[in-house]
């Protein structure tokens, strides 16, 4: 027997392509801007998510999946359940390469699993994306590379940043491995871009509530066209 969710609870058609921020906030906007006639797709445990018309006419999800891997791995697992057919996980990161601007999009070409989760659902050191919606997203991101996932935003231990660093990693967020991991279990296709909100994890220059916002709607635009092209 199929399993059935019990996390999501759709009040709205589940799209075959799914856009995946963190903050239920950002699913709102992105919802507004990206689709016409947006329908709540989601709103159990404040995890909400639309279903909307996208701008080539076909349908569009966009669904927030919270803070961490636990949360992402519960939300991925279940739209999984449900048939969604490929996504892109869209957040924000901390740079640990100077080189990257406040605002600028990274797309994940790998991801370094240094977090729990990911680990725990048998991800090995590293995890692949999609090549093909990651080859739409390095074509329109403004950098590309290495990313670390990680359990910890505000992490005691720096040493653990220079260690990214050195295998090569340019920047780290939360959930990353762990979208990819369960995408994979269930032969979805699926990949990750971020903007940059902080020049250096958990410290440094923090970005501001527009530049956050243009950046997120950059976000969606970049990630939609992706999918709409694989």
């Amino acid at each position: 027997m199929a399993r059935r969710p019990r996390h999501i609870h759709p009040t709205a058609p589940l799209a075959p392509r799914v856009l995946l921020p963190g903050d239920p906030g950002r699913a709102l906007l992105l919802a507004q801007q990206l689709t016409e006639g947006p329908l709540m797709f989601n709103h159990t445990r404040g995890l909400w998510g639309y279903t909307g018309e996208a701008a080539d006419g076909e349908p569009l999800t966009i669904m927030s999946h919270g803070m961490g891997g636990p949360s992402a791995a519960i939300i991925v697992e279940e739209l999984c359940m449900l048939g969604i057919e490929r996504a892109v996980r869209i957040g924000t990161c901390g740079a640990l390469d100077p080189s990257l601007a406040v605002g600028s999009l990274v797309a994940a070409t790998e991801v370094l699993a240094a977090d729990g989760t990911s680990r725990a659902l048998g991800a090995g050191p590293r995890v692949v994306p999609d090549p093909e919606l990651t080859a739409g997203l390095v074509e329109r991101a403004d950098h590309s590379g290495l990313v670390a996932t990680t359990d910890l935003f505000y992490d005691p231990d720096p040493r653990r940043a220079a260690a990214w660093r050195a295998e090569g990693a340019i920047a780290v967020e939360m959930e990353a491995a762990t979208v990819l991991t369960v995408a994979a279990s269930h032969g979805v296709p699926a990949a990750c871009l971020f903007a940059v909100s902080d020049s250096e994890p958990g410290a440094g220059e923090r970005i501001d509530a527009d530049t956050l916002e243009a950046a997120a709607l950059r976000l969606g635009r970049v990630a939609f066209e992706a999918l709409a092209e694989s």
